[in-house]
């Protein structure tokens, strides 16, 4: 059985209990239904059923619980899922491979996201507690190393997937591009998870997966155009973003993040469609850039 069927089979497996408690056998014909559209062997005995719920709250801690009084399955603490990226993926991920032969009135990127197929590996890895070892290509770099590392998280971005790990090199936590890692191998060494590692509080100020140690987040002030702001609120930039101004002309919004590389780039890609209001710091960094583009035209 494939990493790929495996990944698929959750996937559908969660989303039919999520739509609404049901039984066994509707689960079976629902897997059933999609084997004959996907072409894959879907369907799960009573016994199989029983592993893939124990490995899909491993993985993706969804308690999927069989309610006797009803005989049903039903999600436990429904209120309390997140429906993660991750799940979001692979729900594109199946979307795609039923789209095949589609594609008359099915459009998408073309650009696809590489190293999608090791999310299942590492999840599994990161839930084990097991290091993994893989060869890695910077994208700036022809060399092309080894690397052993203790893998603590996942993180998506822009539509690529990074995993959070500690390399066994120097001892220093990274982020690993997934669309750069080759020949990945998850060994039978287990690594204990630092007490003082909270990867939520790591990232919490970041936009993207730059977390440079020596620097603190800054209070972002952005005006916007009212078209413009309209989206921006409606798909925030980060988490923390609140909005100060709201009418016709014009939105405001602030948030509190490290002025990063990827943040300025994010700015940068607005345009004339945005002002930075405060603080200077930023203003200075996308002068620069707007400076050096300048010359770029005029050499």
């Amino acid at each position: 059985m494939s990493q790929r069927e495996t990944i698929l089979r959750y996937s559908l497996i969660i989303n039919k209990v999520r739509s609404s408690p049901c039984t066994l056998a509707e689960i079976r014909t629902h897997l059933k239904n999609q084997s004959d559209i996907q072409d894959y062997n879907f369907v799960r005995s009573e016994k199989g059923m029983e592993r893939d719920r124990t490995e899909i709250f491993a993985l993706y801690n969804i308690d999927i619980q069989f309610d006797f009084s009803r005989k049903v399955y039903r999600i436990m603490d429904e209120e309390k899922v997140n429906t993660s990226r991750l799940l979001e993926a692979f729900d594109m991920f199946n979307t795609l491979n039923v789209a095949t032969g589609n594609s008359d009135y099915m459009f998408y990127e073309t650009r696809k996201p590489q190293g999608t197929e090791h999310l299942h590996e590492l999840l599994k890895a990161i839930k084990d507690s097991k290091k993994i070892v893989f060869t890695y290509q910077k994208f700036w770099e022809d060399e092309i190393s080894e690397r052993s590392v203790e893998p603590y998280a996942l993180k998506e971005f822009k539509g690529r997937w990074y995993i959070l790990a500690k390399d066994d090199k120097d001892g220093k936590v990274k982020t690993f591009g997934l669309d750069r890692i080759q020949n990945l191998r998850i060994q039978k060494v287990r690594f204990t998870y630092p007490e003082n590692l909270n990867v939520k509080e790591l990232y919490q100020n970041c936009f993207g997966i730059i977390n440079p140690d020596d620097e603190k987040p800054q209070k972002i002030h952005l005006s916007f155009d009212a078209e413009q702001g309209k989206y921006i609120e409606s798909f925030p930039l980060h988490a923390s973003q609140q909005t100060l101004v709201k009418n016709e002309d014009e939105y405001q919004f602030s948030l509190e993040v490290l002025l990063t590389h990827d943040f300025v780039m994010e700015i940068l890609s607005y345009g004339s469609r945005v002002k930075v209001i405060s603080p200077d710091a930023l203003k200075k960094k996308l002068i620069t850039n707007y400076e050096q583009a300048l010359k770029y035209y005029h050499s």
